[in-house]
């Protein structure tokens, strides 16, 4: 599998997307751009988030915000209170246990469930 030709099948931003499993994990890819993602957490999973394009505004509650860029990789821990961001599109890959909810417990606009998750 080619990452970059599984983004031609992204036509919506923060709507991740599954492209494989690995036990227990979901591989997932999105394209992020603005500031949808509401701050949320996730209480028993940890998240994994890998920058294969652009750049990606990570802010963890009571630290600094980081900007990750292309090759960049950062796990929230579970429990911690984050969100995402970009100004122009971003490219990234997300590893979460399967039982992780997309934006935790908070719904918003943006949350998805598995099954829009799956192409």
């Amino acid at each position: 599998m080619n990452l970059i030709e599984q983004f031609k099948e992204v036509s919506n931003y923060f709507s991740p997307k599954i492209v494989a499993e690995v036990n227990d994990q979901y591989v997932k890819i999105a394209k992020i751009k603005g500031q949808e993602v509401p701050w949320h957490n996730h209480e028993f999973e940890d998240e994994l988030f890998y920058i294969i394009e652009g750049t990606l505004l990570m802010e963890i509650e009571n630290k600094p915000n980081t900007t990750m860029k292309c090759g960049d990789m950062f796990v929230v821990p579970k429990g911690i209170n984050h969100r995402v961001s970009s100004i122009d599109e971003c490219l990234i890959m997300l590893i979460e246990t399967k039982t992780a909810k997309h934006t935790g417990e908070v719904k918003s606009s943006i949350t998805k469930s598995i099954e829009e998750q799956t192409y």
